[in-house]
């Protein structure tokens, strides 16, 4: 199944310019940095409402160097949700200001079970969106890297391998072991991990962003790694206290008036600026999903569900489901 093709086809009637899928290098070397086009068909009108009334926090680049002073507290956020709990934070990205939303997800892996989702069209891979999320899932976002022949880099689902690790200093994965808890392993560790059994679920993205509550040194300099493109960005980490993060950008910048169309524009944080909204919502380890056109989430279920639509359709996706 060629994502990129068939995606282009499936929106060709709208008169949007098309972003195909890049190579597995291209994606590494650009981090995720393919702008273009799009609509938006996203969450409830009230949680735009009440974002509206947040403060807005200004974010820069994450620092570097040794922090004289404690990192800036977190984020006063609005809940909503139960087991999985969610609130939408209002940002102003860099020096140019450039307003998003980030989605922020919050949930015990205790109280769920995480899995892959693997698509599949007969046997073949298949397309899946957040609208293919099975209807007991009560957490759904798309997962890692992919080229048009299907996912990128290490894949291990129930136990078995699907596919081997790619090579990349900072592809790391996430991983679920088989009593359940999540990892985010560096890419240094991977080959260690393809043979340790314990290992249920993973798969491998890029680039990491934080170690040990740390940005990774090439954040800052000395790789390829595009430090100043600016893309909508899909972030999975943990906290300290074992909780897992999910967080979505948003553009928000609606100038013309037209909010529902521009929100899904792939303008976003820079990798270096959303280390740090994720080191400001208490992640330790996080690492950057498939963003852009591919950024997807559905949290809750039923009648309580809110959906932030991407506009590619992708291979692989993650899911949470109530214990």
């Amino acid at each position: 199944m060629r994502y990129g093709r068939r995606w282009r086809l499936a929106f060709a009637t709208t008169g949007l310019v098309i972003v195909t899928p890049a190579a597995a290098g291209e994606r590494l070397a650009g981090a995720q940095s393919r702008p273009g086009t799009s609509v938006r068909s996203a969450g409830s009108p009230a949680a735009a409402g009440s974002t509206a009334r947040l403060e807005t926090t200004r974010i820069d680049a994450i620092r570097c160097q040794a922090r004289e002073a404690a990192p800036a507290s977190p984020p006063a956020l609005r809940w909503r949700g139960t087991t999985v709990r969610w609130a939408e934070w209002p940002v102003r990205l860099g020096a140019e200001g450039v307003r998003n939303r980030i989605i922020v997800a919050v949930v015990d892996p205790a109280r769920v079970t995480l899995t892959l989702e693997i698509a599949r069209a007969g046997n073949a891979l298949g397309p899946w969106t957040i609208e293919e999320a099975p209807p007991d899932a009560i957490l759904a976002f798309n997962a890692g890297q992919f080229t048009d022949a299907g996912p990128w880099g290490w894949v291990r689902h129930r136990g078995r391998d699907r596919a081997a690790p790619g090579a990349g200093a900072l592809a790391g994965a996430f991983a679920v072991d088989t009593a359940g808890r999540p990892a985010i392993l560096p890419a240094h560790t991977l080959p260690a991990a393809t043979l340790d059994a314990r290992w249920e679920e993973a798969v491998q993205s890029y680039p990491q962003l934080l170690v040990s509550g740390l940005p990774v040194p090439a954040l800052c300099a000395g790789t390829d790694l595009d430090r100043a493109h600016r893309d909508a960005r899909l972030v999975i980490g943990l906290r300290r206290d074992g909780m897992l993060l999910v967080l979505l950008s948003r553009y928000a910048d609606a100038g013309s008036g037209l909010t529902r169309a521009v929100e899904r524009v792939p303008i976003g944080p820079t990798t270096p600026e959303m280390a740090e909204i994720a080191l400001r919502l208490g992640a330790t380890e996080a690492l950057m999903l498939d963003g852009g056109l591919s950024a997807q989430l559905r949290i809750g279920r039923g009648e309580e569900t809110s959906r932030w639509p991407g506009l590619r359709a992708v291979p692989l996706a993650i899911v949470a489901r109530p214990r």
